[in-house]
């Protein structure tokens, strides 16, 4: 394929530029805004540890039923048509949110919400193929690191807000950063000089897809790929929590230990994609994940008083196996085709599990009365890893377990 000169990055784009970034910055902060609050929303509505879990689940499992159904609604109806229902819906979600008066509502409000979220979490790669196709590269890194902001500033406001405007404010304040997002893609739509060609989200082959249910690679790479979801959803559902209940924590600072929490993904997308692609040292960094994984939760566990900031920050670590799992899904294929189906089966496959994680955390703790077993849970989600991680480690590809 002939590379594409590259173009001044603000040359006829800017608003694309800027509505990329925009939403980008959107995908992560309705995951970590609620936890932090848990106490405020709880003296009015009544909010079990199961439908908490069922909260923390809805995010990794509409990324899978929507990554399946983003496609064919895009083919309809295009990217930036598509784009704007979803970041309206993701508004009115957010904004209902703060509104909601029982806990059904909330769920309810919630589950528009992610799955506003779940549908331009697929957009975004081919709109930055649309706009920018002789950037992927520098873009891709730029919405990723807005993803990463988005994460870990929502933990650091939610309590100031909340303490000084009320609970609803601080989960209702997000919708205003969405409906903002909308503004530079209306204008986009209804600009008479568009001349970027389509570029719709890609649909796996079936065959790969078959293949991948039969193939030790893809479910080994599915695993590596949850386990590092399995435990942020749940840090973003239980973390607070668990701080205050096992280390005494204020609920400002369990919401700025959070924020540390999610802020250590942002140097593993920077650092783990260019360990992997260019020095090959995949095993070194699935044992750097498990280990500290490990120490940070069994620090929680045995000394959770002591130095908490730092078994936080290297339970924090762990999850770069994400980025590694999606780099890994182009160093483990031969052709594109094969790419496309590995990476559907590994989200799908990955992000059902993932679902799983604040569910099963939620009735743990709710049956034992206490969070020991549920941070054993946790810390034994590094044993599939590792013998997983051993599976993706070895120079093999995808294509070639089909053939053999």
């Amino acid at each position: 394929m002939p590379s594409i000169p590259p173009r001044p990055l603000w040359a006829g784009r800017s608003l694309a530029l800027i509505g990329i970034v925009l939403v980008a910055f959107n995908l992560r902060t309705a995951v970590a805004s609620l936890s932090p609050i848990l106490d405020q929303v709880g003296a009015e509505i009544t909010l079990d540890p199961v439908v908490l879990g069922f909260l923390g689940m809805l995010p990794p499992l509409s990324f899978a039923v929507f990554g399946i159904l983003t496609p064919l609604v895009a083919r309809r109806f295009g990217l930036e048509g598509t784009l704007i229902v979803s970041l309206i819906a993701l508004a009115a979600g957010l904004a209902w949110r703060g509104l909601s008066g029982s806990a059904l509502t909330l769920v309810a409000a919630s589950t528009l919400t992610f799955a506003a979220i779940g549908v331009a979490n697929v957009l975004l790669p081919p709109l930055v193929k649309r706009y920018f196709p002789d950037r992927i590269g520098f873009m891709t890194a730029l919405y990723v690191t807005a993803m990463s902001i988005s994460a870990f500033t929502p933990p650091l406001v939610a309590v100031p807000v909340a303490d000084a405007a009320g609970w609803r404010v601080s989960l209702g304040e997000w919708a205003i950063v969405a409906a903002l997002a909308l503004v530079p893609w209306i204008a986009l739509l209804v600009h008479p000089k568009r001349q970027a060609p389509e570029a719709l989200p890609e649909e796996a082959d079936r065959g790969q897809l078959r293949h991948a249910l039969r193939s030790p690679l893809a479910w080994s790479l599915a695993v590596v790929f949850a386990m590092p979801g399995f435990n942020s959803y749940t840090a973003f559902a239980w973390l607070p929590v668990i701080l205050r209940d096992l280390a005494g924590v204020s609920p400002a600072e369990a919401g700025a230990l959070l924020a540390l929490y999610a802020a250590m993904g942002l140097p593993a997308g920077l650092i783990v994609p260019v360990v992997a692609a260019r020095y090959g040292k995949v095993r070194l960094l699935v044992v750097v994940a498990i280990v500290t994984l490990a120490i940070g939760y069994l620090g929680l566990l045995i000394v959770p008083t002591v130095a908490t900031w730092l078994w936080v920050a290297l339970a924090g670590i762990g999850p770069m196996l994400f980025p590694l799992a999606l780099v890994l899904i182009n160093l483990r294929t031969r052709t594109h085709s094969g790419a496309v189906g590995l990476s559907a089966f590994v989200q799908s496959a990955g992000y059902l599990m993932v679902a799983t994680g604040p569910l099963l955390v939620g009735i743990l703790a709710e049956q034992t009365g206490g969070w020991v077993w549920p941070l054993l849970l946790l810390l034994a989600s590094a044993v599939p890893v590792a013998i997983a991680g051993a599976v993706v480690a070895r120079p093999r590809y995808f294509e070639d377990e089909r053939d053999g």
